[in-house]
Formats: structure tokens, C-alpha cells, sequence
């Protein structure tokens, strides 16, 4: 099974970039379509990008097209989200998971039972 560590998070100003980043290990992480999701203070968690295991297909929130890229190196088992153009409202913890269904497509994208540790964005006004 997947595990993964998601790191990059910090503060910085509206505008600003971050790139965050999600080191895979423990399965067959080349094989699984990855997510990344994110919760605010206060809100349920929600989906915000996700990639197919080969990283030709991806998809994403209406709230971050155009700001955000998901790319993936499955030769490093590592998925990134690119941030541009940041926004106050894209404060929160950002966390990184794998298709719990195992597959290698986007959709249907099953969220997982257990959660990493998540990384911080707190994006300043």
C-alpha cells in the first residue's frame, strides 16, 4: 500500500508560488492515479488536483485551473503540485494521496482511510 510524505508547505504572499511535493512509498506507486486535496480552516476537506499513474491525465478544481499543475516523476515515486498566483482562500492543509481503488485512472478517485500529516499553505493578504 501507498504511504506517502507530503512536504513545501509555508507562507507566503497573495501572488506568490509554492511547489509542493509528495514522496510514494511502500506500493506500487508508478500504477496508481495520485490526488492531492486540501482543508481549510473550518471547511471539509476537498479535492484540488489529481493525475493518472503515466501523467498524461489530469484534472482539477474549478477554484485552481490555470493557478495550479500536478505533475508526477514516477522514477522518484514523488508527485508535486506547482501553486501559482496564490490566494488567500487557498489557505490550508494540502495532503497527497493515492487512488484508493488502486487504479491507475483518475475516475473514479476513492480518498483514502488514513491521511498523511498534510503541509501547511498559509497564503497572506
Amino acid at each position: 500500500q501507498v504511504q506517502v510524505v507530503e512536504s513545501g508547505g509555508g507562507l507566503v504572499q497573495a501572488g506568490g508560488s509554492l511547489r509542493l511535493s509528495c514522496a510514494a512509498s511502500g506500493g506500487a506507486f508508478s500504477t496508481v492515479a495520485m490526488g492531492w486535496f486540501r482543508q481549510g480552516p473550518g471547511k471539509e476537506r476537498e479535492f484540488v488536483a489529481a493525475i493518472n499513474s503515466s501523467g498524461g491525465t489530469t484534472r482539477y478544481t474549478d477554484s485552481v485551473k490555470g493557478r495550479f499543475t500536478i505533475s508526477r516523476d514516477n522514477a522518484k515515486s514523488t508527485v508535486y503540485l506547482q501553486m501559482n498566483s496564490l490566494i488567500p482562500e487557498d489557505t490550508a492543509v494540502y495532503y497527497c494521496a493515492p487512488n484508493a481503488r488502486g487504479s491507475a485512472t483518475i475516475l473514479p478517485f476513492a480518498r483514502p482511510a488514513y491521511w498523511g500529516q498534510g503541509t501547511q499553505v498559509t497564503v497572506s493578504s
